[in-house]
C-alpha cells in the first residue's frame, strides 16, 4: 500500500461501527457492536463464553468480512484491498503459543513474519532482537521454542507479533496456564509496550491489574463500557453477564489509578 495514502495517525486505533455478524448456518453472533479504542489504551474485552468475543476479534485483522457495520484500524476500513497492511498493525496473539511457534529456533519464529513481507539482512536481524529484548528472551534466539516453559513460549509468541511492528496487540486469554511469576513478568512486559491493548480475557484480576477500561460483551452486543474496576463492582450486572470473580477477591479492595 502506498503509505502516503494511510490515514492521520491522530486517528483512534480501532473503530467498530454498528458491526454484525451472521455465519453460513445463520447463527446470528455479532447484532451491531460500537467500539472505539484510542491509542496507547490497554483495554479488556469481557463475557460469558458465546458472547461474541472471537468473532468480534476476528473481523479486525480480515478475517471474517462483516455483515453489516464497518470496522477501521488507525483509520484504515478494513477491506480487502487494505489486508495486507491491516493485518501488519493488527497482530493477535492466540491462547496457546504452539499454535503460533513452528519454526525450529526462536529467532526464525520471529523472523517469520517480517521475512514474509520482505525484510531482509541487517535490518531483519535488528527488528528481530529487538521484539526479543522487548520481551526479555533475546539470549533464548538460538533454542528451539518446545525447549522452553510455557511462559516463555508464550513471551515468544507475543515478539512473534512485535516484530511486525503492529499498531493493536490482540491478547486472548494471555494469563491461562501461567504460573503466578510467569503472569507477573508477562503483566510487566504488557505495561511497558508503546501500543494499544485489546486483551480477551476471562481473567479479571488480570484485567483489573492491566487494562484502566473494559467492555463486555454480552449475545453479541457491547453490554458495558467503563473504567475496569467500576465495572467489577457492579454487582448485578456481574450476575447478569455471567462474570465471576475468584473467591475471596474483591475489586473494591485495589488500588487502582486512574487512567
Amino acid at each position: 500500500m502506498d503509505r502516503m495514502s494511510l490515514p492521520p495517525a491522530t486517528a483512534p486505533s480501532l473503530e467498530v461501527s454498528g458491526l454484525a455478524y451472521a455465519y453460513p448456518d445463520g447463527h446470528q453472533a455479532l447484532f451491531g457492536v460500537d467500539l472505539t479504542v484510542a491509542r496507547g489504551e490497554r483495554v479488556a474485552l469481557l463475557g460469558p463464553n458465546g458472547a461474541g468475543k472471537t468473532t468480534l476479534v476476528l473481523h479486525l485483522n480480515g478475517i471474517l468480512d462483516a455483515g453489516a457495520g464497518t470496522v477501521r484500524v488507525a483509520g484504515l476500513p478494513v477491506e480487502k484491498k487494505n489486508l495486507a497492511e491491516i493485518r501488519r498493525r493488527v497482530g493477535i496473539v492466540f491462547q496457546d503459543p504452539d499454535d503460533q511457534l513452528f519454526m525450529p529456533t526462536v529467532r526464525e519464529d520471529v523472523a517469520f513474519g517480517p521475512a514474509s513481507a520482505g525484510l531482509r539482512g541487517p535490518e531483519l536481524e535488528q527488528r528481530v532482537m529487538t521484539a526479543l529484548e522487548r520481551v526479555g528472551m533475546a539470549e533464548y534466539a538460538a533454542r528451539p521454542p518446545h525447549h522452553l516453559s510455557f511462559g516463555q513460549r508464550r513471551r515468544v509468541a507475543v515478539a512473534t507479533v512485535l516484530a511486525m511492528e503492529p499498531e493493536i496487540l490482540v491478547l486472548d486469554e494471555p494469563s491461562s496456564n501461567l504460573d503466578p511469576a510467569s503472569r507477573r513478568e508477562l503483566a510487566d512486559i504488557l505495561r511497558s509496550l508503546d501500543v494499544t491493548v485489546l486483551m480477551v480475557t476471562h481473567d479479571l484480576p488480570y484485567a483489573l491489574e492491566l487494562c484502566p477500561r473494559a467492555v463486555v460483551l454480552s449475545d453479541g452486543v457491547i453490554a458495558a463500557d467503563d473504567r475496569t474496576q467500576d465495572l467489577l463492582c457492579d454487582d448485578a450486572l456481574m450476575r447478569e453477564h455471567r462474570l465471576e470473580l475468584p473467591f475471596g477477591f474483591d475489586p473494591r479492595s485495589v488500588s487502582v489509578p486512574r487512567p
